[in-house]
């Protein structure tokens, strides 16, 4: 089951649904801001997913700001920041999909078409 994390409000996070419907994929949609991805998924990210820790952070929010992480990112250890991100689903860079295997952060068009589209 592909499961994706997103944000109603959020205009990538509805591409990204309208893109999965288009390839009739079934996904169970999870609010990302009250249920953020577990620190399991967010290690298989920077893993087998191939993303780097900065690419997981949503560089624009408005917590990314208000926390003043763009020094702090930098120096933070791995195992820090992903205490901060799997605790705080706002800080995350959305949508994340995943069906345990295969998962993409964001939507790049490409690499989303490479790994969802049918």
């Amino acid at each position: 089951m592909i499961r994706m994390y997103g944000y109603a409000k959020c205009g990538t996070c509805r591409n990204a649904k309208k893109l999965l419907a288009q390839w009739e994929l079934p996904f169970e949609e999870i609010d990302i801001t009250t249920d953020p991805p577990p620190k399991s998924l967010l290690k298989a990210l920077l893993g087998e997913g191939g993303y780097s820790i900065g690419q997981l952070f949503n560089r624009s929010g408005q917590e990314y700001r208000k926390l003043g992480l763009k020094d702090r990112v930098k120096t933070m250890s791995q195992a820090e920041a992903l205490e901060l991100l799997a605790g705080n689903g706002r800080l995350i860079k959305r949508p994340i999909v995943s069906d345990g295997t295969r998962m993409t952060v964001g939507l790049d068009a490409e690499r989303f078409e490479a790994v969802w589209g049918c």
